[in-house]
């Protein structure tokens, strides 16, 4: 760096020195007429050094005293500063701090003299020290200048250090308290008929009821009201509504000395849509009837602060008891689940990484679990029913609720974010939770937290290893002290009882709260590596299972397969070093049936779940597939091994697509659930289709080796049909194929059937042969004549039966016909063969689409199962499936001839092309796309979730909501999922009943 010509001052260096930015301003400050006398003393440079930002400590003095009135004014204000160092560090400490409470002082240049006490009583005042400062205040003005005073002491012992953040929050509703009975004072002052009409209590909640306040917070009160004796209620509770709402404008209203803070009574029975007082006996029917879970919780903090005290303390001693039952209710532990999402939820993207409050990691973190577990076990202990968070915290360690080592840290990570947040609302006393951006501003809240060296840089470091603290722990909070209960392994520590570890499972979701605590003793009692391990990974693990539609299932499949692989040294290894891995089989577990099944058929394929953040989950290719397969078949030893190889890579590959829709589906805390459900719905569809071709490669080769030898008499192909042709199978699907075959030169017709039939009835056979692993079902009932006709064709007859005999329905099932396996020319040839059929050159004659149409409708009244609900079945209810497919068929088969984009056996495709060739409109197109998309989804749910297939939505609650979780519908919400899809059902419907029905005919 080049030095500036010329020497610079002493002065300025000795400023750079004491950590001033701005140097040269700074000089010319020191040079203003009312500092001339202090230019050059070290004592107040020294002080100034000390402060959190020494520029604006100085530029709000020098404010300070250009406020002064006269000289003799500011002598006085300087002589003290210098010789009384509690006034010194106060004052130049609040003003290094605060540009909010600068400007307060130059507009009150007398109110310094608050800070110059510097006795015992000072140091900590309570609600009687702060209603004799706004003892004086008469209206909204006054009382505003009179808090600022209070709150200018309050930040200077803060800032101090002479008080620590807990102190300071205890300060803060303290203060809050007497700014309410003063502003209440007011208003009964300026309605004195409607004062003598009620009794009024007013109920502190949130911060300022848990004495815990911030320096700029809504405080949040709920409001109840009595008649006086001789009073009608009614006009007693409309008289204490005005009062109230007066109140309420007193402390919020902007005047010319600011606001102070907004009181918010959303918290009231029925929010802002109730009304703003009621009686305690109102209070209490709605409690007793209506109030959710997070009433309940939000009344843990309940404390009545000013208005009638014992009308509050009744108040508080009625719904007391209703608090501490919260937990026995039906409903209590989805709706805690929904609570903490919404937390997330409600985050904007853009602010997630700087929220000091919502954020992962966040003050919220602390809060939510720490009253999670009051409300559990609160009931039956008495000593933990405190409104403050820290109190409560130390309470539980006490206890042996939460670990002593857990409850220490977040008490330390919960006091630095805290004081973080008051230091940014202190700034310019806004309300504020965000983590600025600006570099001058992060340097100031780094030395006003004692972090010198180097501000930014240690402020950045300490905040997030704070947040990450709370990020590891919140969720451990609940579950470590049960691993301890059940180990038994720590000694000298309080440790849950059994009823107290039973009332944790039941109250975050357990519905088996004995067998999981036995599987909890399983895997982590012991002193070997593996229990340690467990005792480690065990209180994530819960918490993933607990964020589940079913966890007792999610912690026993974790059992079956920690049993199964436990003597396998890479197996835990995996969960602990990957974080992806663990998560990613937490999810696996706790989603349904199917993929557990698949798992424990093998439970090496965790290893799948690790692989770098979910690497090991991309499907394979077919070629890969095709390629393992084939080569496990060629060192078989016989067709029956061979193919019990290829089942084998099957299940296991069934395994992966099942894991990779799922953790896309919901989604981890690194990677975000899938947005695009088609894509997922692509993946499934296309990973399963090749998968199975595959399969049906491998046994083919394993049949005709074992017959034939390497020359099978007659060439031999299998075609893909209905959603196996169309690449979209799901997880339950049947293969739906058809068999077509040549003879080879020379080689007897009959012989070639015998043979063809042979590999056929083999091949079915060799499938479906009970095993661990799924059958693979072939279905040959789309061939001609059906059921009635032979299994296999030569293609000769293929040709001579479409040409004589093909009715309507076969050349639309053959819009999905594709070659899957055996011979490749024979089955391009085949396809060259029904072309015509599925995209006749003049479209389809009227006829034709009429018996579409009659044929649709048939199996609409026909097949839809007894006691189904038609508005729900995916498959053949209005808008679903069959609705979607049967309309892009009818349009394939009118136009696939001219427009070469529909020939294709993809639903998808088929509509994406229909739309860019006009055939449809870009809204209608993306209604079906939807639906269908959806549809389908629904049925991969299915299956996922209850491990057979289906088609409609399950009616068992928990079945229910996991297909609900699976499709992106947090805890309670299965209504919200069954109206979703009832909507855009009923949205596909009207586009098929315009496009396939002819409503308007195009």
């Amino acid at each position: 760096m080049t030095a500036a010509p010329g020497r610079r001052s002493s002065t300025f260096t000795r400023l750079l020195r004491h950590g001033f930015t701005d140097a040269t301003a700074a000089e010319r400050l020191l040079d203003s007429p009312e500092l001339a006398p202090l230019r050059d003393d070290p004592v107040l440079l020294e002080a100034l050094g000390g402060t959190a930002d020494p520029d604006l400590a100085l530029l709000g003095l020098v404010r300070l005293l250009e406020a002064q009135q006269g000289p003799g004014a500011r002598r006085e204000l300087l002589d003290t500063l210098i010789a009384a160092k509690p006034l010194r560090d106060r004052l130049l400490g609040v003003l290094g701090a605060s540009t909010a409470l600068a400007d307060h002082l130059a507009r009150h240049p007398d109110d310094w003299q608050a800070l110059v006490m510097y006795e015992a009583h000072d140091l900590h005042p309570g609600v009687e020290e702060f209603e004799a400062g706004l003892a004086e205040a008469t209206d909204p003005v006054s009382l505003r200048v009179a808090y600022r005073r209070c709150l200018l002491s309050i930040a200077a012992r803060d800032v101090c250090g002479t008080t620590g953040v807990a102190e300071s929050a205890a300060e803060l509703a303290d203060l809050a308290t007497a700014t309410l009975r003063a502003a209440l004072k007011i208003a009964e002052a300026a309605a004195p008929e409607d004062a003598a009409l009620c009794r009024l209590a007013v109920i502190a909640m949130g911060k300022c009821g848990g004495h815990e306040l911030n320096y700029v917070s809504d405080v949040d009160v709920i409001f109840v009201g009595e008649a006086t004796e001789g009073t009608d209620e009614t006009k007693a509770v409309r008289a204490a509504g005005r009062l109230a709402s007066h109140m309420m404008r007193i402390c919020s209203e902007t005047t010319v000395e600011g606001s102070i803070w907004p009181v918010d009574a959303n918290l009231r029975p029925e929010g802002r849509n109730g009304p703003l007082v009621r009686t305690l006996s109102s209070h209490l029917a709605y409690y007793q009837r209506w109030a959710k879970t997070w009433e309940f919780q939000a009344l843990l903090k309940a404390r009545p602060v000013a208005g009638d005290l014992d009308l509050g303390a009744e108040y508080v001693a009625a719904v007391q008891p209703l608090v501490w039952k919260a937990a026995e209710r039906e409903n209590f532990v989805p709706d805690v689940q929904k609570m903490r999402r919404r937390v997330v939820e409600n985050i904007p993207v853009a602010e997630v990484d700087r929220q000091l409050k919502l954020g992962p990691g966040g003050l919220r973190d602390v809060e939510f679990a720490v009253q999670l577990l009051q409300l559990v076990h609160g009931r039956a202990d008495t000593s933990l029913r405190s409104g403050t968070t820290l109190d409560a915290l130390r309470a539980l360690a006490a206890g042996g609720y939460v670990g002593r080592t857990d409850a220490a840290q977040l008490d330390e990570a919960y006091r630095f974010l805290r004081s973080m947040e008051h230091r940014i609302q202190l700034f310019r006393l806004r309300r504020t939770h965000l983590v600025p951006e600006d570099e001058a501003e992060l340097r100031r809240i780094g030395r006003s937290l004692g972090l010198r060296a180097d501000p930014v840089a240690d402020l950045h470091r300490e905040w997030r290893r704070h947040a990450g603290v709370v990020r590891r722990l919140h969720e451990k909070l609940f579950y470590r002290p049960l691993l301890d209960a059940v180990a038994q392994l720590a000694t000298g520590e309080a440790r849950l009882s059994t009823e107290a570890a039973r009332e944790r499972m039941v109250a975050l979701g357990y519905a088996d709260p004995a067998a999981a605590l036995r599987h909890l003793e399983a895997l982590a009692s012991g002193v070997t590596r593996k229990a340690a391990i467990q005792r480690t990974l065990l209180p994530v693990l819960l918490g993933w299972f607990a964020d589940s539609a079913d966890p007792d299932a999610g912690l026993l499949n974790f059992r079956k397969v920690s049993d199964a692989l436990g003597k396998t040294p890479w197996y835990l290894r995996l969960l602990r070093d990957e974080g992806a891995a663990a998560q990613n089989l937490a999810r696996v577990l706790s989603a349904g049936r199917l993929a557990p099944d698949l798992l424990m058929r093998a439970p090496e394929a965790v290893a799948l779940l690790g692989d770098g953040d979910g690497g090991g989950l991309e499907p394979r290719s077919r070629p890969h597939l095709e390629q393992e397969i084939l080569a496990a078949v060629k060192r078989a030893d016989g067709a029956t091994q061979a193919v019990t190889a290829a089942r084998g890579v099957r299940r296991r590959e069934l395994f992966r697509t099942a894991a990779a829709d799922i953790v896309g589906s919901y989604g981890t805390e690194e990677q975000p659930a899938e947005a695009d459900q088609g894509a997922l719905v692509d993946m499934v569809g296309g990973a399963v289709s090749d998968l199975t071709a595959a399969t049906l490669a491998g046994t083919l080769r394993a049949v005709v080796r074992e017959g034939w030898g390497d020359d099978l008499p007659t060439r031999f192909a299998v075609i893909g049909m209905g959603r196996f042709g169309g690449h979209e199978l799901g997880y339950g699907s049947d293969a739906d194929v058809l068999f077509v075959h040549e003879p080879r030169e020379g080689v007897d017709e009959r012989e070639a059937s015998q043979a063809a039939n042979k590999v056929v009835s083999e091949m079915r056979r060799l499938l479906q042969i009970p095993s661990a692993d799924p059958p693979l079902l072939i279905d040959a009932d789309l061939r001609p004549e059906g059921k009635s006709g032979p299994m296999v064709r030569t293609l000769t007859s293929y040709a001579a039966y479409y040409r004589r005999w093909a009715l309507t329905w076969e050349s639309h099932a053959l819009l999905r016909a594709e070659p899957v396996a055996g011979d490749e020319d024979l089955g391009r040839r085949f396809i060259e063969l029904i072309d015509p059929l599925r995209y006749p050159a003049d479209g389809l004659a009227d006829e034709a689409v009429r018996e579409i149409r009659r044929l649709k409708a048939r199996m609409e009244s026909e097949r839809l199962p007894r006691g189904a609900d038609p508005k729900l079945h995916a498959k053949l209810g209005p808008g679903g499936l069959s609705d979607v497919e049967w309309t892009v068929q009818l349009m394939q088969l009118r136009h696939g001839s001219a427009e070469p984009g529909l020939r294709t056996t993809r639903t998808r495709e088929a509509l994406a092309a229909a739309r860019a060739a006009g055939l449809i409109t870009d809204e209608d197109a993306a209604t079906l796309d939807e639906a269908w998309v959806l549809a389908t989804r629904v049925r991969n749910a299915v299956m996922l979730v209850r491990g057979r297939a289906g088609d409609t939505f399950p009616t068992e609650p928990r079945e229910l909501a996991a297909v609900g979780r699976y499709l992106g519908y947090g805890p309670g919400h299965a209504g919200d999922m069954l109206d979703a899809y009832r909507r855009t059902a009923r949205r596909a419907r009207g586009v098929v009943e315009e496009l396939f029905y002819g409503v308007a005919e195009r």
